[in-house]
């Protein structure tokens, strides 16, 4: 911590203090109040009040012995004020005021001590509770945006702002979006629990789809002047860790974060010194993450011990990534085996992304002829339109087959389409190279 305990501290000091213990609890902070309130909204307003309170007290009297539990306790009586001024004295208020002393019924600072109720959380309960609230900011009442925004902000601990810049939109869109998402699930009365085991399953799919859209962001950025946001994909790699942890036994949490690891550990050689794109072929290998390929590998080989009918659509992918993380060069990369991979995805996830991916591993495998027809039947079903990834990879094998002028048309369509700077410039370099 930034300052002795009991002792002075600057404003700033608190900040990066309250900063610190916010970003690694929030969840479990968020998680126990909304069990004790039965209330995600307000568990979530009075978590932001205390966070607020600590910045103007810790400032003042220095950083507590115990921070998270000064948070909760003060979280916690913002909560019972909130009851009071309602005059809702009921069976909530009496759970959460439990044996309260006299005198303590109001909002301060002040952490009790002595009584065994005054855990921060239960111990026992605290997978529970970060669990349950992964799964209720990824309940399927809310639409995807929402469950990204209220993920993000109750289970990641990000601000608004930084969930505004994650996904380039304004701050007041996503605070609107976290609202309705915390009001949304308020109206449809959802409890604050784990779902019951029969539907556990069902609904672990949406809370992965809602990290796997996080890091695709993170990885790629849709729009934007930076290739990467690596802070977003990162933060999507953590909450993915700490879902293995809490339910070790699913094999696609174990595929997610291989995949989230494997692409990661090619970050630091994506971007030149002044942010550019670095394509594959380009990338030094020396500067991909090592550490981060031997735990995706890892994680990737948990996912195939645990699965019994064979690797699911994000094992799939770890697949893939893992034959780029292990091969010495582009040309030396096993495509066969990234082509059967691909074959396999297209099973059990169809989508039309999946075919053109198929289709750029078919180019390196079996040359660019075989490719083309599998792109010309996506451009004839019309499954990708308005994308530019469909004309940047047609273009491209129409450039290796020597079809200069169509090449050229078509990676010129793709930069009209491509709305982020960096990939655009590439899209720009390979038209100038054709000239």
């Amino acid at each position: 911590m930034p300052a002795a305990v009991g002792g002075p501290a600057s404003t700033e000091s608190a900040r990066r203090a309250v900063e610190a213990v916010w970003r690694i609890s929030s969840a479990r902070i968020v998680g126990a109040l909304a069990r004790y309130t039965g209330n995600v909204e307000l568990a979530e307003d009075v978590a932001q009040e205390a966070v607020a309170q600590a910045l103007v007290t810790w400032s003042r009297d220095g950083v507590p012995a115990n921070p998270v539990g000064w948070l909760l306790t003060t979280a916690r009586r913002r909560a019972i004020d909130s009851f009071r001024r309602r005059s809702a004295l009921d069976e909530r208020y009496a759970l959460l005021a439990g044996q309260l002393a006299e005198g303590e019924t109001s909002s301060g600072s002040v952490t009790p001590g002595g009584r065994p109720d005054d855990l921060p959380w239960d111990p026992d309960r605290v997978g529970d509770d970060v669990l349950a609230l992964m799964f209720i900011a990824c309940h399927p009442v809310l639409s995807p945006e929402a469950r990204a925004a209220l993920t993000l902000r109750a289970v990641g601990g990000l601000t608004s702002e930084e969930i505004a810049r994650a996904f380039l939109v304004p701050v007041a869109t996503v605070q609107a979006r976290i609202t309705r998402a915390k009001k949304t699930l308020g109206a449809a009365r959802v409890p604050f629990a784990l779902p019951p085991a029969e539907e556990r399953r069902g609904r672990l799919g949406g809370v992965l789809s809602v990290l796997y859209v996080i890091f695709t962001e993170g990885s790629t950025a849709t729009t934007g002047d930076s290739l990467l946001r690596p802070d977003l994909a990162y933060e999507a790699i953590r909450l993915a860790r700490m879902l293995v942890a809490l339910v070790p036994a699913e094999p696609e949490v174990h595929g997610l974060l291989a995949l989230f690891e494997l692409t990661a550990a090619r970050f630091p050689a994506r971007t030149g010194p002044d942010g550019e794109a670095v394509l594959l072929a380009d990338q030094d290998r020396r500067r991909w993450d090592r550490s981060a390929i031997r735990r995706g590998l890892a994680a990737l080989d948990r996912a195939a011990a645990l699965g019994a009918a064979g690797l699911g659509p994000y094992g799939l992918q770890a697949a893939i990534a893992g034959c780029h993380a292990s091969a010495p060069s582009v040309p030396e990369t096993d495509w066969e085996r990234v082509v059967l991979l691909y074959e396999a995805l297209g099973r059990v996830a169809p989508s039309p992304v999946v075919e053109l991916n198929r289709a750029v591993a078919v180019a390196m495998a079996q040359g660019p002829q075989q490719a083309l027809a599998i792109v010309d039947d996506l451009v004839a079903t019309d499954r990708l339109a308005g994308s530019y990834l469909l004309p940047s990879v047609r273009g491209e094998l129409l450039g290796q087959l020597g079809r200069t002028t169509q090449a050229r048309s078509e990676l010129e369509l793709a930069a009209r389409l491509c709305g982020n700077a960096r990939e655009r410039a590439v899209l720009l370099r390979k038209v100038a190279a054709l000239a």
